[in-house]
Formats: structure tokens, C-alpha cells, sequence
């Protein structure tokens, strides 16, 4: 089945309506197959805290009285004392990370005189367990149903939706790809619950307590609950009942009654010039008065919660940045508490690519690191390291060939040589992860005169500490990748510039589907040399620079470089990204989505016009309707990379030049 098809099928069920997994008609009399809310059936109940993280609300649990977290499941199963044959469980937690042998139970359904478990969930860090008694054999017996490689324990909230039928058992993670089990001892078709609690986040003992937070926890008899669960735009915290004391306006109190469950904060709202944000700070207010803001520290930063929209008024020069030689791309980046720095990927060796810092409102000179033709840095996080992949171009003087990837050192506070790779030609680096696993894809342009040769996905290996080849995918003189995500998919799209004739060929893009990078869709293109995401409200967008026209058994056009590039948007009906706007570029070689406001901008750089490199960049606007509409002509040379950034001060657009030792910093002004 081609990837397209499959991903089709996987929508199909994802948009599906709910309903019945079969039908669930030997529990049709017991109930009306409404959903169970078994973490509003244990409110109010001593043990219990509410706590807002990241925006959302969730109870902890104490772990000292495991029986005051219960309640008899007569209270849910009131038609009947049967647990449904078929049934989903939807569960919204954030779960702390911890040893990494640790077990901690969601919830457990028991009988008041055995220490088994009827139904329960639990989790380690890498695994969740379904547990139920099966009565196949005299006596009965615990079964277990395991469902590997899931990760829970990152501090972030998650959705789980747990469907099971007979034999079937299927898991949903945060609207992602179901992972399907089929075991030997199917689910009972008659498991009586008399005499049976419900525990919440234990199992009737401390150890094994569940020490994260608990937001959402119900049984949907008769129903696989994920197509009802995965239409909401945030799938994370994705709701069928909540408590209401954990929605977003918390319950009135009645008469002069203080709140029974307050948030575990305490509100300060500082004034005058900007503060520290630092966990010390954390969930506390500044407000700005020059900017009229209310902004909240989440710990590390502080976040726009309330502010004057401002409007892009004109770009002004800001700063000369002399450079080592002419600079094919630049990388800003952030490193926690140490500050914000600029990677220019310089072409000549010596003395080679040079790492600036953001001091006083200019970029200065930090670290000079060897590189050979580099072309691209590229910036990203593992954990607590932090890593920047350089992508070299040419042979070093000993005549080898590889790139090479750099890690900050916090005692030298420098960015020391941590991994070498080999490549060909190294165009781009592209760093993401998915599903918990980091990975690192290079473009190769060529080896020798063939453009036609691999490029490589590498996937980190946490017990060696190293990146190892994970996939090859076939390029055509590449220049770059783009990865994105839409809703629970990743994508890659590759841009292909060159594949020895011709620059007309198609450049692809990508679906992760069951381990790895499968064709989605193929896209005509001209010399690509860059691809860039954005969203706009809820529309996803692909634009590609278009570089040149040129194929060696066709006349030649009255000029190469004069040529359109396309903007392509998601059409979720069809399946695919259709051509939204064609823009008349010169030489095309970067596309940078920045915002300023409510306004939405693209800015093209513009590198050649067949007559000279002196070539206007253009920024572009979104006008909706219009799409996107030139604002403001900028004077650039030999334009080869656009970055955006923000600083307390303002917001800059950065460019490189490919043709002369000189990149400029563009303030933005907003009225």
C-alpha cells in the first residue's frame, strides 16, 4: 500500500465517527454506553491537590492513604455489576520523570477480600501495562498486556485512549498512530464487580503510587472513545469529561465559601523594568508599561499573556557584521542563561566559520571553529546537551570529507568537537524528534560529478551517545531539508536542485509511517534550494525557492534565474499541498515566515538576476485573500540566508551574503 493510501486509511479512522467496536451488545442493558467518569465519581476526596502546569489543571494524588483515594464501582456500575466486554479508557495525565525501574499504577478496580486486580493501567517510563483478571482457567489468573516504546515520563501532559475488544488491544497516544496488540486470553466477556473498588492512582498500597498529575480519567463502555478524542486541535490535553473543578473557570463558591480546591501558586504582578525569570519566578506576572504587556514566566522565560499588537512599519539597517569570508548561511540560537549567539557558516578555510554572541544590542565576535565550505549550521537539544552540526561542503586538507557535529561545554563555554560524520557535498542539517527519539538527517549534494546519490536520516543512540545511520533516502543534488508536523504525523520534505541535466525535477516530501520515512507527495520544482513551513490560523503552508531554470536538451530561456516560486497549501480533503501562489524571485536561494503583531510576513532571498548579484530581497505580506503582497524591497548582494529574530529590545531580520565578506542585522520598526 503506497503511503499516501495509507495515510488516507489512517485518517479515515482517525475522522471516523464513534460507535461500537462490535457493537457491544451484551452490555446494551446494563447501561445507556454513556461515558464513566471515575476521577469526578472520587471528588471530593481527601489526597487530592489541584495544581496548574503548562497552562492546565490536575490533581495530585497523595500517596499516604491509598484507601482514601477509593470508591465502591457499584457508584459507576449502577444498571448492573459487570465491567463492559468492550470498552475505551481515556486518560490525561503528566507523569514526573523517575528511577528507571519505577512502576506507578493509574488506577486499579479490586475486590475488597483478594489483592489481585481486576482492571488496572499502570506505567514504567518506557512501557505501559494493561492489567485484568482473566477466569479462563480455575480460579483465575492475571493477565497483562504490554505495550512497548511509549514515553510518558517528560514532565509534558499526555492522552492516552485504550480501546479494547476480545483479543484486540489497541493504545493511542496523543492522536499519534494506534500501536495494536493481539494476545492469547482475550478479555472477559463476564467480569463481575461486586464487592469491587475503584483506587486511584495506587493499588490499594503506597508503593507503586502514581506521584504525577491526574486530569482526566473515564470508561466509555461499548466504543473505540478515539475519534471523539482526536478532532480537538490541542490532542495532549484532548477532553471527554473533565471534574469541573479542573476546567477552565473553577466551580463559584456558594455564599462566602472559599474555593475547596485553590491553585498552588501564589499571584504577584511586578512593575517597572523587565525582571528576572528564573523557576524561582516561575508563574509569576510582569507587566510592561512602555509596551502596555502582561507577560508570565514559565521558569526560563517570560510569555506575551496580554499585550498592544504592534504593525510592521519600515526596516532600517542596524548593523554591519564584517565576516571571516562570504557567509552561505546563518544559524541564531539561544543557550539557556548564557544568551543568545549567531553561527555564520563562512566559506573560505582559514581561518573558517566564526560564532557570535548578542552583547550590549550587537552581535560579537565569540568562537572561530574550523569548517570547509561550510554551508549551514544547524542548532538543537538532547536532553541537557547541546549541539550544533556544522555542514561542510569541500575536503579538508588531509582530503577527507565529513561534517561535524560540536557540543557547548559548560566548563570551557565553547562549543567543543563532539562527533564526526561522513558526507558528500553536505548541503543542510535538519535536527527533530519523533516519538521521544531524536534524529539528525544531512542533505548530500554530490559525490564528484554525480548529483544523484543518497541522503542520510541518523537516529541517536542513547547507550552510545552517538548518531548512527537509521535510513538513506535518494537526492538529487540536494540543498535542504524541512521537517513539520501536522496534527500526530512528521513530515520531510527534501528539496532536489540538480540531477546532472536538468533542474527541472521533482523535489519530495516525506511521511513517517511505522519506523520510517515513506513518499507522501512529489512536487515539480526548478533548482530548489529551499523549502519553509508556516502555519497561518489553521492553515499549513510549503513554499519552495525556485533558483534557476536549466536543462541541458532544451533551449535556453531568455533567463535562467528570473522565476517563479510556489507557496503551497495543506488540503486536508484531497490529501495533499496544492499550489496557493506563484511569486516572480531572482535566483531564489532561502524563504524566512516571521510575525510581527497580528501581520504575517515572508521574506525571499533573492540572489542573481542574470546581470548582476546587487538584487533586491523582498518582504513579503500576508493580505488573506490577496495572499501574500510585496511590502518592502530590501538592498541586498549576493543574498544567500534570511533568519529572524527577537530580542527585549526588538524584533531583526539577519541576512547573509554569499558574494562578499559583509552580513547586515535589519531592525524592524512598529508603530
Amino acid at each position: 500500500m503506497s503511503a499516501p493510501l495509507l495515510l488516507w486509511v489512517i485518517l479515515l479512522r482517525w475522522a471516523s465517527g464513534g460507535g461500537s467496536i462490535r457493537g457491544g451488545r451484551t452490555w446494551q442493558h446494563c447501561t445507556d454506553l454513556r461515558p464513566l467518569d471515575i476521577l469526578s465519581e472520587a471528588v471530593p476526596a481527601r489526597g487530592m491537590r489541584v495544581f496548574q502546569v503548562q497552562g492546565v489543571r490536575g490533581f495530585q494524588l497523595s500517596s499516604s492513604r491509598p484507601r482514601a483515594l477509593a470508591f465502591p464501582a457499584s457508584r459507576l456500575f449502577i444498571h448492573c455489576d459487570r465491567f463492559p466486554e468492550e470498552f475505551s479508557i481515556i486518560v490525561t495525565l503528566r507523569a514526573l520523570r523517575g528511577p528507571a525501574k519505577r512502576n506507578e499504577y493509574i488506577f486499579t478496580l479490586m475486590l475488597e477480600e483478594s489483592p489481585g486486580v481486576l482492571v488496572g493501567l499502570r506505567y514504567a517510563p518506557d512501557k505501559l501495562h494493561f492489567l485484568f483478571w482473566s477466569q479462563e482457567r480455575a480460579g483465575g489468573c492475571q493477565s497483562r498486556v504490554t505495550f512497548p516504546n511509549v514515553s510518558l515520563s517528560d514532565n509534558q501532559w499526555h492522552t492516552l485512549v485504550l480501546a479494547v475488544s476480545g483479543q484486540s488491544f489497541s493504545l493511542t497516544v496523543d492522536c499519534s498512530v494506534p500501536k495494536d496488540v493481539v494476545v492469547e486470553t482475550p478479555f472477559p466477556a463476564s467480569l463481575s464487580v461486586r464487592r469491587a473498588s475503584f483506587y486511584l492512582g495506587n493499588r490499594r498500597r503506597r508503593k507503586g503510587a502514581f506521584t504525577g498529575l491526574l486530569r482526566q480519567l473515564v470508561l466509555l463502555p461499548g466504543a473505540d472513545a478515539t475519534p471523539r478524542i482526536c478532532h480537538a486541535v490541542n490532542f495532549k490535553v484532548a477532553t471527554l469529561s473533565v471534574p469541573s473543578v479542573l476546567q477552565d473557570v473553577p466551580a463559584k463558591p456558594v455564599s462566602n465559601e472559599v474555593l475547596k480546591y485553590p491553585y498552588e501558586t501564589d499571584m504577584k504582578v511586578t512593575l517597572g523594568a523587565r525582571p528576572r525569570c528564573s523557576k524561582q519566578e516561575k508563574a509569576q506576572f510582569w507587566f510592561n508599561a512602555s509596551r502596555r504587556g502582561l507577560y508570565l514566566c514559565n521558569g526560563s522565560t517570560w510569555l506575551s499573556m496580554l499585550e498592544v499588537q504592534h504593525r510592521l512599519d519600515y526596516v532600517e539597517e542596524y548593523q554591519n557584521l564584517v565576516t571571516n569570508s562570504e557567509t552561505m548561511g546563518i544559524e541564531v540560537f539561544s543557550i539557556p542563561k548564557v544568551g543568545l549567539f549567531a553561527a555564520m557558516a563562512n566559506r573560505i578555510t582559514p581561518p573558517g566559520s566564526a560564532i557570535y554572541r548578542w552583547t550590549d544590542g550587537k552581535f560579537v565576535h565569540y568562537q572561530n571553529i574550523p569548517t570547509y565550505q561550510a554551508q549551514s549550521w544547524k542548532y538543537f537539544t538532547i536532553g541537557k546537551k547541546i549541539f550544533l552540526a556544522v555542514a561542510n561542503f569541500e575536503q579538508n586538507e588531509r582530503g577527507q570529507e565529513f561534517s561535524v557535529i560540536y557540543k557547548w561545554s559548560r566548563r570551557k563555554a565553547k562549543f567543543v568537537t563532539y562527533q564526526r560524520i561522513t558526507t558528500h557535498s553536505a548541503r543542510d542539517w535538519e535536527a527533530f524528534v519523533i516519538e521521544g527519539e531524536a534524529f539528525l538527517a544531512v542533505v548530500n549534494h554530490r559525490e564528484g560529478n554525480n548529483h544523484n546519490i543518497d541522503s542520510v536520516i541518523y537516529r541517536w543512540n542513547p547507550r552510545t551517545g552517538l548518531f548512527e545511520t537509521n535510513q538513506t533516502i535518494p537526492t538529487s543534488g540536494a540543498y535542504d531539508w524541512e521537517f513539520f508536523t501536522i496534527g500526530p504525523y512528521s513530515f520531510l520534505a527534501v528539496a532536489n536542485t540538480f540531477n546532472g541535466t536538468s533542474t527541472k525535477i521533482y523535489s519530495h516530501i516525506y511521511i513517517w509511517l511505522s519506523g520510517s520515512f515513506q513518499l507522501f507527495q512529489s512536487i515539480l520544482t526548478f533548482g530548489a534550494a529551499d523549502w519553509e513551513v508556516f502555519h497561518i490560523g489553521d492553515r499549513v503552508f510549503l513554499a519552495v525557492a525556485n533558483s534557476h531554470s536549466y536543462d541541458s536538451g532544451m533551449p535556453a530561456p531568455s533567463n535562467f534565474y528570473a522565476i517563479n516560486s510556489s507557496i503551497y497549501e495543506l488540503n486536508i480533503t484531497a490529501q495533499m499541498f496544492v499550489k496557493f501562489q506563484d511569486l516572480l524571485t531572482y535566483s531564489a536561494l532561502d524563504w524566512e515566515f516571521f510575525s510581527v503583531g497580528d501581520d504575517s510576513f515572508l521574506v525571499v532571498a533573492n540572489s542573481f538576476d542574470g546581470f548582476t548579484f546587487s538584487v533586491n530581497s523582498i518582504i513579503y505580506r500576508w493580505q488573506g485573500y490577496e495572499g501574500f503582497v510585496a511590502a518592502h524591497h530590501l538592498p541586498t548582494v549576493g543574498c544567500r540566508d534570511w533568519e529572524a529574530f527577537h530580542t527585549p529590545e526588538g524584533s531583526y531580520l539577519f541576512y547573509s551574503s554569499a558574494k562578499e565578506p559583509l552580513s547586515k542585522v535589519l531592525k524592524l520598526k512598529t508603530t
